[in-house]
């Protein structure tokens, strides 16, 4: 492989031997993403679990197990982390003095603040190699079952470099992701955890907490065969990976704290309004949710339906 730092055209990009640390979701599918567009040669997989390895063999995600994180890196230009937040820094350490010197280490964490304190305390001298991004892109299920070539395109791709971080590793990184279909964006990591705490972690949690109060409730098991399309899409992120967002409200609890105070001040100015019946303040709040809801756009899509 050319060497990351010369990365400037399509042919640049081939990545002679990948490694991919967690093989889960989001790292399957970056290894099947790579094949599929004809930019990677060997996939060598590791992740602390025998049977995902196992499925990850059989989907042709990865060519080779490896029995450990150190072993996995030996010779790779491309070191992919895919791993809950919290196993991040035990990682990290566990690959520092098995990286090749011009490899690109990358994780794929949903936070962004507590994933580089970890490589700052562990990386050391290698922290120059280390590229912190977050493809906004899964789904409800996790694992490697579900894992999918396509499922970068058209979704945001979100870096948050460091001071440290080698330009060109940088320049590497934007053209790989670019070159799976995903729109490459960068943002400080602080700006990336305030952002996905309001866009992204509050809603998963509300969703979280109204099921709970719905199952919580004596009629609720009987409530739930009523529930349409409406409670259908309100309630799909309730699904999630228990631990993979255990995870995330926890690491990024500040940020998450914040926007749990933001949406109580308007839940209660709702129920004010509610309260005192009046209707007209009421329409109006609703208004300004039905317009603005009308008028957004994901990032590089066309203004989303209801």
């Amino acid at each position: 492989m050319t060497p990351p730092a010369a990365v400037t055209d399509t042919p640049a990009l081939y990545v002679p031997r990948l490694a991919v640390i967690g093989c889960g979701l989001i790292g399957g599918s970056f290894a099947l993403a790579l094949r599929a567009a004809g930019l990677v040669g060997e996939v060598v997989g590791h992740s602390a679990s025998p049977r995902t390895l196992e499925k990850a063999l059989a989907l042709g995600a990865i060519d080779r197990a490896a029995e450990s994180s150190a072993a996995a890196v030996a010779g790779a230009h491309l070191v992919l982390v895919s791993v809950p937040v919290s196993a991040t820094e035990s990682v990290l350490r566990a690959v520092r003095d098995g990286l090749e010197p011009e490899a690109m280490l990358m994780d794929v964490g949903s936070t962004k603040r507590d994933v580089v304190d970890a490589a700052r305390r562990v990386l050391r001298d290698r922290l120059r190699n280390f590229v912190p991004a977050h493809p906004i892109a899964g789904k409800e299920m996790a694992g490697i079952s579900h894992a999918d070539a396509r499922l970068f395109q058209g979704r945001p791709a979100i870096l948050t470099p460091i001071a440290q971080t080698d330009p060109g590793l940088l320049r590497g990184a934007e053209a790989i992701w670019s070159a799976l279909g995903a729109q490459v964006r960068q943002m400080s990591p602080e700006n990336h955890d305030a952002t996905f705490a309001a866009v992204s972690h509050l809603p998963h949690l509300l969703a979280f907490a109204y099921f709970n109060a719905m199952l919580g409730q004596p009629a609720g098991q009987d409530y739930l065969p009523m529930g349409g399309s409406g409670f259908r899409d309100f309630t799909r992120i309730a699904a999630s990976d228990p631990q993979v967002w255990r995870d995330i409200l926890s690491t990024n609890r500040e940020e998450v704290l914040k926007q749990c105070l933001r949406f109580r001040h308007a839940l209660d100015a709702f129920e004010h309004v509610i309260r005192g019946g009046n209707l007209e303040a009421l329409e109006g709040l609703i208004r300004v949710a039905s317009e603005g809801r009308s008028h957004w756009q994901p990032l590089g899509g066309k203004t989303a339906g209801r």
